[in-house]
């Protein structure tokens, strides 16, 4: 299974249901890196035989343009030389020469821009793969200190089973902690987009709320 299906079926189904089911977020992030490097490694394979195939094209081409024109500089020849038919015979010659590399020219163009297209695609799983490694870090922190504050919190005593308020607030806390994997598995598939455009603008009205604040300061109101 690709990347991106994996990554899409995490996201079209229930991302709490999965994350739930995942034993060790931690492996879980881990695994997802590991495939995104397996799949930037089929598709650099993919593209350099894409380029290989472009060159051979593009060689095939310019040999036929080039067995083009050697015919038509030999019909020439003929011509000058006062035989009509050697001429003839030259210019049949470049005719087909003249289809062979339209032929090829066509091929050329098309194997052309597959390849622009899968080198496209390498770059954009690259920068996927960059972005997942910078966060990966952090992603395994928070697991890791959520655990520890959940130890802790068992280790005070914290939970009474018998104590409905209680059970309420572990409820809750097993809730948020789901949702904030939810959020964080998300982001590493760019679907968090809208969140930080919601941080954009909170931070642009702080801004301007400081520059309101500074202004009023000045005019003494």
């Amino acid at each position: 299974m690709g990347i991106f299906q994996r990554l899409g079926d995490l996201l079209k189904s229930n991302v709490n249901d999965l994350i739930d089911k995942a034993e060790d977020p931690e492996k879980m992030v881990k695994q997802i890196i590991i495939d995104m490097q397996q799949e930037l490694n089929k598709s650099t394979q993919a593209l350099g035989k894409a380029v290989s195939s472009e060159r051979i094209a593009k060689k095939q081409y310019d040999d036929a343009a080039r067995t083009a024109s050697e015919w038509e500089e030999r019909a020439k020849t003929a011509l000058a030389a006062g035989d009509e038919e050697l001429a003839k015979k030259a210019l049949a010659n470049k005719v087909k020469a003249d289809k062979d590399a339209a032929a090829y020219k066509e091929m050329y163009d098309t194997i052309s821009q597959q390849t622009e297209t899968i080198r496209t695609q390498v770059e954009v799983l690259k920068a996927k793969l960059e972005e997942a490694k910078s966060r990966q870090a952090m992603l395994i922190a928070r697991s890791q200190m959520a655990e520890t504050q959940k130890n802790l919190a068992k280790s005070t005593g914290g939970f009474d089973s018998s104590s409905a308020s209680e059970k309420f607030d572990r409820m809750e806390e097993k809730i948020m902690q789901k949702e904030a994997e939810a959020q964080a598995f998300a982001e590493i598939a760019g679907q968090n987009n809208d969140t930080m455009d919601e941080f954009e603008k909170l931070e642009k009205e702080s801004q301007v709320d400081s520059e309101l604040a500074r202004l009023k300061a000045e005019m003494g109101m």
